[in-house]
């Protein structure tokens, strides 16, 4: 085998249930075929977490969902942590790693992304990936560090912490004097009870949160991981010189134009924006407009909260913002009581959604997320749904529990105060109806019926984001066929319709190849890692990262076509694991809500989608990605 450049050529993997763990080599093949992140975890899936039976038929029924869907806590199902050629680099906003696992939620591929000093550490302690097996016997802690052996100890102590006092501890605990500090990834109680979107947590709070990978860990009875790597481990580099160099004019370049929104206001600017443009969903979907949404705006935050910028690690763009409870002129002590990083969805999932206008309830909600381990936007979304669906007459008269347990206060769209308390009960599994939502929303529809599976707002299990898909049309073809579900990160379908290149408000035949390249691009930004919202910082996305990835690797042959090529394989290997699990053609589509009523507010009043138009830019999706037109991919592409 020849010298390895960027990548260490292995996956630590740990049985948790024998405490035991091995290094496993990881084919050069395999590498450069799916490059790293979310492409080889990927590819790691399918080698540790494939179906009892290799299978490419109708596994999962409606009557066999909620038995498939627990398959996913069971110990088989692996947790897989991995990073990428570019860890390491210094390369801007490359410090990034990806969380690979079955989902509980969804019963699909659950891929999610955190930036995080943990990923250096990572890569120095457990080579390319950390593959976790098995289930402890009691509440673990598992410690790897300089030496790359994994620990196993008992974390009964942690038990009930919050995600942000877990992780204090567990450094505490493990602090050996040294500068070089400990990073950890951990559950909080939403994890801990198997809320069902529960998220993982580290660096202070940033969560790798979409499809309830926090669960997995806490059926594991794994609460935290630690890691702390020996830099002696670092991979060399093939042409550092050349990486220095352009990784200091991409620096410059992040500083730019591309990335003001993000510097200067962050993605919360996006409420103004989605508000004007008739597709900021409100009170489940039910509008495209919201009222309060100047009071919950960036502009606003920017001016009566305080707020301050903040940088995930290795990143010059520092989008995110972290903003105070308590309006500038109360003083510190008032300004500083709660404080959260607020990014678009979360404040859209906890605001807008739920029909919540007070900013600081918005803010108290996200905290309260980021504590108790709880993916936002499902949670807005399932509690949204409750919602209405109490509103309907269907859940009886619901009542929020208390802490003692005692029945609170009704649920009604707009009451902050009831969001944060129902937020409690889901992440505990307290009382009737936080054990029913902790369930998500697609399960809880099933169970309560009466229609209400039409205005849960999911696709696959997986809770909307805050995007309207009927003003969005081509992001509506993404939402309905991405493999994890209803999710804008997997496809950057929206770019098109926010640009002069299609009519967003209509349906036509290009919009099929236009979402397979939205999402073949999403996968090679993934699984290099960069960061999404350097996108436009590059003088041409293909040519620039292959001749990085050369760079790092050595791989003198790599170029543009061949990256390319990955990013189409790497779909092409979601859909076979999706498919092996029991994927059906009729996963692919949208709400019932998005497919049966126009919308009813905004510039784009009266604006619809119809089942036909969208099976037909289906159709033409699949004939783009080369499939069957029933949307199958050949099972070969799983083969090296």
């Amino acid at each position: 085998m020849s010298a390895l450049y960027g990548y260490r050529g292995f996956a630590t993997v740990v049985d948790l249930t024998t405490g035991e763990y091995r290094r496993d080599p990881i084919p050069q093949q395999a590498l450069r075929s799916t490059i790293g992140g979310i492409g080889l975890g990927t590819w790691l899936l399918h080698r540790y977490g494939s179906p009892p039976v290799d299978h490419d038929g109708d596994l999962l029924s409606d009557d066999n969902r909620k038995q498939l869907l627990d398959a996913a806590l069971e110990p088989a199902n692996p947790l897989i942590f991995v990073t990428s050629p570019l860890v390491g680099t210094r390369l801007t906003t490359s410090s990034k790693f990806a969380v690979m696992t079955r989902s509980p939620l969804t019963g699909f591929i659950a891929d999610g992304l955190s930036s995080s000093h943990l990923a250096v550490e990572l890569k120095r302690a457990c080579g390319d990936a950390l593959v976790i097996t098995g289930r402890s016997q009691y509440a673990a802690l598992l410690h790897i560090d300089a030496d790359g052996v994994p620990r196993i100890t008992p974390a009964a102590h942690l038990m009930g912490l919050s995600t942000m006092d877990t992780e204090s501890a567990v450094k505490q605990e493990l602090d050996d004097g040294s500068r070089r500090p400990v990073r950890v990834a951990c559950i909080g109680p939403a994890g801990e009870n198997l809320v069902r979107f529960a998220s993982i947590a580290n660096d202070g709070g940033r969560q790798a949160g979409r499809c309830g990978p926090g669960a997995v860990m806490g059926s594991k009875h794994l609460k935290a991981i630690a890691v702390r790597g020996n830099p002696e481990s670092d991979p060399p580099i093939a042409d550092p010189m050349a990486l220095r160099a352009y990784a200091r004019d991409l620096s410059r370049r992040s500083l730019g134009a591309a990335t003001a929104k993000y510097r200067e206001l962050g993605t919360i600017a996006n409420v103004s924006v989605f508000n004007r443009l008739g597709t900021l969903p409100t009170r489940n979907f039910q509008q495209s407009t919201f009222e309060g949404a100047e009071a919950v705006s960036g502009e606003a935050l920017h001016q009566t909260r305080a707020t301050r910028s903040a940088h995930c690690a290795n990143c010059t763009i520092g989008c995110e913002k972290i903003v105070t409870v308590g309006t500038k002129d109360t003083g510190a002590n008032g300004a500083r009581e709660v404080s959260a990083r607020l990014e678009y969805e979360s404040l859209f999932a906890l605001g807008p959604l739920v029909g919540v206008g007070d900013p600081d309830a918005v803010i108290r909600a996200v905290r309260r997320c980021d504590e108790l381990g709880l993916d936002t936007i499902s949670a807005g979304g399932v509690i949204a749904w409750a919602i209405e669906t109490a509103e309907r007459g269907l859940l009886g008269n619901p009542q929020v529990a208390d802490d003692d347990g005692s029945a609170g206060r009704s649920l009604n769209f707009g009451d902050g105060a009831a969001v944060i308390d129902l937020l409690d009960d889901i992440g505990h599994r307290r009382g009737p109806l936080g054990n029913l939502l902790a369930e998500g929303s697609r399960l809880a529809a099933e169970r309560v019926a009466g229609g209400s599976e039409s205005w849960a707002m999911q696709v696959k299990g997986l809770e909307m984001p805050g995007y309207e898909p009927r003003s969005l049309k081509t992001l509506a073809l993404g939402l309905a066929t991405t493999p994890r579900g209803a999710c804008h990160n997997r496809t950057s379908a929206y770019d098109a319709d926010f640009s002069p290149e299609v009519d967003r408000l209509a349906v036509d035949d290009q919009r099929g190849k236009i979402a397979a390249d939205s999402e073949d691009f999403a996968a090679a930004l993934d699984s290099l890692i960069w960061c999404k919202f350097l996108r436009r910082a590059f003088s041409d996305f293909w040519e620039d990262s292959a001749a990085v990835y050369r760079m790092v690797t050595g791989w003198e042959d790599f170029d543009a076509d061949e990256l390319r090529r990955a990013a189409a394989h790497i779909a092409d290997l979601k859909k076979a694991y999706n498919q092996r699990w029991g994927w059906r053609r009729s996963d692919d589509t949208l709400p019932g809500r998005t497919l049966n009523e126009p919308l009813a507010d905004g510039v784009a009043a009266g604006v619809g989608l119809t089942s036909a138009e969208l099976d037909a830019m289906i159709a033409d999706y699949y004939r783009a990605r080369g499939w069957s037109a029933e949307g199958r991919v050949d099972l070969a592409v799983i083969a090296l």
